[in-house]
């Protein structure tokens, strides 16, 4: 099969690509390089750079390309930003996500995989997440993924695109040769982690007043491969669905930072500030219908070992792709 993958060069995206090359698939990445790195794109894909709202552009290419399927990763994801620039979310994460539907009408593609996230849920009342649960954004990032979702099912309805949906819990760890790397980052494990490079001087903590064990966030950290192999398995689904991918256990900030000392042996110096606009105090997955339908089995559940994987490739690429 051939897999077009928008966003190939990000985070998600490359180690995505790099675990479909590695089980044969074929696979043309699709990316606009704004907040994306060329070297995280695995030698062995075929590299297109464009931009998901160029729609002629894309159309022509999904036209040329007749990939066999569609993994979509091509997306504004940052959440802080998302409250002062919303329009850049819509704007990429709807607009330019029909636009991609559009072209696959045109081209003929009836399968779509795609990068949702656990932001669609808000402030949940349950403290296990699943995929039943009201959808109460509390972000523009949030309510931009939602929106999408829902666009999914109409052309799944009206033109007969088979989808299934992936909603992320925090993305975390590395692969051997991919890791994480943001023009601006605001994910927490490589931030601690650019403490103990020296990169930064702390960790800043925003809010410790949160209705928490210890009173900073908490959050499900999931191995990056073991999402990408999620993806893989999404590939053979037969119906459209969506699935919540998580590890099922809840990490505090002042937890994962603490598990990071350990892992690198740094100190880690810490600042607590105010709360960030639009975070949830707790987010976690339940993810038993992933693992009962799409028959995923995460390898990594473990933070300890997620946060060594990632503490592995960033000392290898203390500047991360520059």
């Amino acid at each position: 099969m051939k897999i077009f993958v928008t966003g190939g060069a990000g985070y998600v995206g490359s180690i995505c690509t790099e675990e479909l090359l590695n089980a044969g698939y074929e696979v043309v990445v699709f990316d606009n390089l704004t907040e994306g790195h060329r070297q995280a794109v695995d030698s062995r894909a075929t590299f297109i750079q464009g931009d998901l709202l160029d729609r002629t552009f894309l159309s022509t290419t999904l036209l040329q390309v007749r990939p066999d399927a569609i993994m979509h990763f091509g997306a504004a994801t940052l959440v802080p930003e998302s409250m002062s620039q919303p329009g850049k979310h819509f704007l990429n994460n709807v607009a330019g996500g029909v636009n991609l539907l559009d072209a696959c009408v045109q081209a003929g593609v009836k399968k779509f995989i795609f990068s949702s996230t656990c932001a669609i849920f808000g402030i949940p009342d349950s403290p296990f997440l699943s995929e039943d649960l009201p959808k109460k954004p509390i972000n523009p990032y949030g309510e931009s993924k939602w929106m999408f979702e829902r666009v999914l099912d109409w052309y799944n309805k009206l033109f007969g695109i088979n989808y299934v949906c992936l909603r992320y819990f925090n993305a975390s760890g590395a692969s051997a040769k991919f890791g994480e790397h943001h023009n601006h980052e605001t994910h927490l494990i490589p931030i601690v982690l650019q403490v103990a490079l020296e990169q930064r001087p702390y960790v800043e903590i925003y809010g410790t007043d949160y209705l928490t064990p210890d009173g900073s966030c908490v959050r499900d950290y999931v191995h990056i491969v073991d999402l990408a192999q999620a993806h893989i398995l999404a590939l053979r689904y037969p119906e459209s669905t969506v699935f919540n991918l998580g590890s099922g256990n809840g990490f505090s900030v002042k937890e994962v930072i603490e598990t990071v000392r350990k892992v690198t042996g740094h100190a880690i110096p810490t600042k607590e500030s105010p709360r960030r606009a639009g975070d949830p105090p707790k987010l976690v997955a339940d993810s038993t219908r992933a693992r009962a339908k799409l028959g995923w089995k995460p390898r990594f559940d473990s933070v300890e070992t997620i946060i060594a994987t990632a503490w592995q490739w960033h000392k290898a690429h203390p500047k991360g792709y520059k």
